[in-house]
């Protein structure tokens, strides 16, 4: 049985049928290209503009000059490349503590079976359904005062790190991934002699790269864009994160040079995207396969 189609193929066969359906289809591509790259657009041509241009109404489509020293002025003037560092700090800190603990976790779910191990996981999932602004207040007089250890946090790595480690969605993807898994190769480890820390690296995780792939992304992003919980637990202007300095220097700095640091701090995770997209669709559907 053929799949049911808005277009049979009887009719996408004739002429009359084929004009309509590329017309139709190249308008959409159209629409949704220009909604996706029209504000990168804007943002990169922006920051060409002079101050005068940029504020004007009504705006230029595209630069009357070009400046590309607008680039470097906000590069120079904000210390971007201070900012970049302390953000790239951050954000790999992050991805080395979720590789640990979250694929700790989603391998212990799904192959190790632990008591009450399916209400844990849905106890994490139910965490996914409160908003993160909820969560904002809590997680702030957690981290001023640590219990237990009664250690301040506010300007210290550990602010950003140890709040993204309890990334349910992240463990979510993980067992999905380790429960498709054929469990004959992890008996046959164990009767090997492999321990479950030993089958967990040398047999789980050199399969499971595609998946591990795409935490890492969703781990780097997540920091990279946060603005809010970094904003209110770095108020040190020499450990702020790229979005947060920008943020604060933005009232002493023309719109044109402010516009131009944003490209500069969207490019990374525009790169990572375009040179890992591949890995993300492979690693998000690689979990549906079973064998």
């Amino acid at each position: 049985m053929r799949p049911r189609t808005l277009i049979s193929p009887a009719q996408l066969g004739r002429t009359r049928g084929k004009v309509i359906y590329w017309t139709v289809f190249g308008l959409v591509m159209l629409v949704f290209t220009l909604v996706f790259l029209g504000p990168l657009y804007w943002m990169v041509s922006g920051g060409l503009k002079t101050t005068q241009e940029f504020v004007q109404s009504p705006p230029t489509l595209v630069p009357g000059s070009v400046h590309p020293d607008n680039y470097q002025d906000a590069w120079r003037v904000m210390d971007l490349a201070k900012l970049l560092g302390n953000t790239l700090y951050y954000a790999f800190g992050a991805l080395a503590f979720q590789l640990v603990f979250d694929v700790a976790a989603a391998y212990s779910l799904s192959k190790l079976r632990p008591l009450f191990g399916n209400v844990i996981l849905g106890m994490m999932l139910a965490t996914l359904m409160i908003p993160a602004t909820v969560l904002v207040v809590p997680q702030y007089l957690t981290v001023l005062d640590v219990p237990i250890f009664e250690r301040n946090l506010l300007n210290s790595p550990w602010v950003i790190w140890l709040p993204s480690v309890t990334n349910a969605f992240n463990i979510f993807l993980l067992k999905r991934f380790f429960d498709s898994i054929p469990q004959e190769l992890l008996d046959a480890a164990s009767i090997d002699g492999a321990s479950p820390v030993r089958t967990l690296r040398s047999v789980v995780m050199p399969i499971s790269r595609p998946i591990l792939g795409v935490v890492s992304i969703f781990a780097v992003v997540g920091v990279w864009k946060d603005f809010l919980w970094p904003m209110l637990t770095l108020p040190d202007p020499s450990k702020q994160t790229l979005n947060v300095g920008i943020y604060s220097l933005a009232s002493g700095v023309p719109e044109n040079q402010l516009i131009a640091a944003l490209t500069i701090a969207s490019i990374p995770t525009l790169l990572l995207f375009l040179l890992f997209q591949r890995n993300i669709m492979s690693g998000l559907t690689a979990g549906g396969l079973k064998g």
